[in-house]
């Protein structure tokens, strides 16, 4: 080949390459985006999109293929928020390459509607790269079968006869998964939340990876029993195909008639500020591992803001209650927020990465330029701090036992942490939990009008309360520490269901590390429930949670029990005497956990 034509070849591939880049920048709505083709962008993720290289196959260059791949990149990068595909993100390795299928197919059915040319692209290549496959493992079926079903509905896409045979047999089993839902997800495409949110649920209640992993499992000792058992040989391979045939969408779960006697509200109602992740569905059917336990009703129960418990005129004045405390507190408290913003800060010891080719100017190298303008400019980027990105939940109890000083420490103590996390880069949330009346309330009327079946579990009105949330400014929510003092607010304590609505309310939260500390006088206590059921019903309940929260999440519990032994109940606990020392009990568990944290970086 003369030199010419390698050259031309060249400029041709540069060509299209920044034909590329600039579809991209186009599609993506970015002129910073980067475009690398093979090698790993140098740049974050966030400002990058990766192609695979230019090469060619049978004498032809790889175009369409890249056409297609930049395209479906370029709509997920413009149209998918990754915070919110993180929320709803299921457990287990196949329902997470389901729900990034998903994901994939909601960007690009927006972008085939805005932009012309974009659906062919990719239509083109899936067909080309789909009839190429040689689908033998179970997990591939799954998985192609899911994206062609979803191409089908979504994009209009019309199969090869080819393609029909390979997947035929799982089209049944997502077409009864799907097709009451298909049209709810069709008219959702531009709602991402509560798009992830129905399909997430969907490819949990399918329970694959469980289904999968259980058929491994029986191959394997298939095989066992074909190395120990030479004479069933003749009888091994028919076992195997048989458990490959069944290795269906549909393996290992309900019916979809005993789905139907589920409450229409799991499938039907979207809920955002307080509904579960899917990848916690599974602890939560079990009720957080305490299979016993259950609720009468949760018809009354209430999830409210401070501010629409009270009107601002009253916030205020019980704010200034507050401040009133504050300033007999006044040398307590300022030693409390300088020492744990103190210890905390320590942490933030600056250090950096240099010799690097952006960020900010290394001023320490600038003599090297002077004695020799030849060398290069220098820059520096400051080091993430690992604590910075943390969640910090403060759960009070707000039972009627708390009235007096304990509530009013417990209010100060949450209003100091909020003040001086925040200025430490770190979130704070303060929450509360009660019930809405004593005895029972609505719910134990209830109860009675049913003519008072035995057992029936809790049987009072919840009321918790966000008193400040994650994203609130302590400015913003400093009124709303005052309502703890209010006369009447607090009532009996479920401290069980008050975990595990912190829980939930955390795991939503994108921080990597979550803390949830509970401020509580001792065992939880409702009358209406302990005269019905049980005597260590609640208890029970509580610990079990506990037991939960501690073992299968990523959650960092801690309590602090004033004036009673909690530790019975928590792994992470301490016990105060007096109500005085709450203050320096709370900074010093929170700063002996960021203290474990640095620790661990380090080793």
């Amino acid at each position: 080949m003369s030199l010419f034509k390698v050259e031309r070849k060249k400029e041709k591939l540069e060509d299209f390459k920044t034909a590329i880049s600039s579809t991209v920048r186009s599609l993506t709505n970015s002129n910073k985006i980067e475009v690398s083709f093979g090698n790993k962008s140098t740049t974050s993720l966030n400002k990058s999109i990766e192609l695979p290289e230019l090469n060619y196959s049978k004498n032809k260059i790889n175009f369409d293929e890249i056409r297609a791949i930049a395209d479906s990149k370029s709509l997920l990068h413009r149209f998918s928020n990754k915070e919110i595909l993180k929320k709803y993100e299921p457990d287990g390795n196949i329902s997470k390459k389901l729900y990034k299928i998903s994901e994939k197919i909601r960007c690009e059915n927006i972008g085939s509607n805005y932009f012309k040319g974009v659906k062919n692209n990719i239509e083109k290549f899936y067909l080309k790269r789909i009839d190429g496959l040689d689908l033998k493992s179970s997990e591939d079926k799954i998985i192609e079968s899911f994206e062609n079903y979803l191409r089908i509905k979504f994009l209009d896409l019309k199969n090869g006869s080819l393609i029909d045979k390979k997947i035929k047999s799982f089209k049944k089993d997502l077409n009864e998964r799907f097709k009451s839902k298909i049209n709810d997800l069709k008219s959702l495409t531009l709602d991402q939340e509560k798009f992830n949110s129905i399909i997430s649920k969907i490819i949990s209640n399918m329970s694959l990876d469980e289904s999968f992993e259980e058929n491994e499992k029986k191959n394997e000792i298939n095989d066992d029993d074909k190395k120990t058992k030479p004479q069933e040989q003749e009888q091994q391979p028919q076992e195997k195909e048989v458990s490959k045939q069944e290795m269906s969408i549909d393996v290992g779960v309900p019916d979809l008639k005993n789905e139907a006697k589920e409450s229409d509200n799991a499938d039907e109602e979207v809920q955002i500020e307080d509904s579960f992740r899917p990848d916690l569905q599974k602890g939560l059917k079990n009720n957080f591992g305490d299979l016993n336990y259950k609720v009468y009703t949760d018809q009354f129960d209430e999830i409210i803001k401070a501010e629409e418990l009270e009107n601002s005129d009253e916030l205020l004045r019980l704010r200034k209650s507050l401040d009133q405390q504050l300033l007999q507190l006044k040398n307590f408290i300022s030693k409390l927020a300088n020492k744990l913003q103190r210890k905390l800060l320590a942490k933030q010891n600056r250090s950096w990465h240099f010799d690097l080719e952006d960020g900010l100017l290394d001023t320490s190298k600038l003599p090297r330029i002077i004695i020799d303008p030849l060398n290069s400019l220098s820059f520096k980027k400051e080091k993430d701090i690992e604590f910075k990105d943390t969640l910090v939940t403060i759960l009070i109890d707000n039972s009627g036992s708390m009235r007096g000083k304990p509530i009013s420490v417990a209010a100060i103590c949450a209003d100091i942490l909020s003040r001086t996390l925040e200025r430490c880069m770190v979130k704070v949330e303060i929450l509360g939990f009660t019930t809405k009346h004593w005895k029972g309330g609505s719910s134990r009327e209830k109860w009675m009008k049913n003519e008072k079946p035995n057992l029936p579990g809790r049987l009072n009105d919840l009321r918790h309360i966000i008193y400040k949330s994650a994203d609130t400014p302590w400015r913003q929510a400093k009124n709303n520490m005052g309502l703890m003092l209010k006369e009447g607010l607090l009532k009996e304590n479920i401290d069980g269901e008050a975990l595990k609505w912190a829980f939930n309310k955390m795991n939503k939260r994108r921080e990597d590390r979550k803390i949830l500390m509970v401020i509580s006088d001792g065992a939880p206590v409702d009358d209406s429930t302990l005269s019905t059921n049980t005597s260590d019903y609640l208890e029970n309940n509580l610990k079990k949670t506990v037991k939960w929260i501690e073992d299968k999440s990523n959650i960092e519990l801690l309590a602090i029990g004033i004036g009673h032994d909690v530790t019975r109940y928590y792994n992470k606990a301490i016990k105060i005497i007096d109500v005085q020392d709450l203050g320096d009990a709370m900074i010093n568990q929170l700063t002996d956990l960021f203290n474990d944290k640095i620790k661990k970086t380090i080793h």
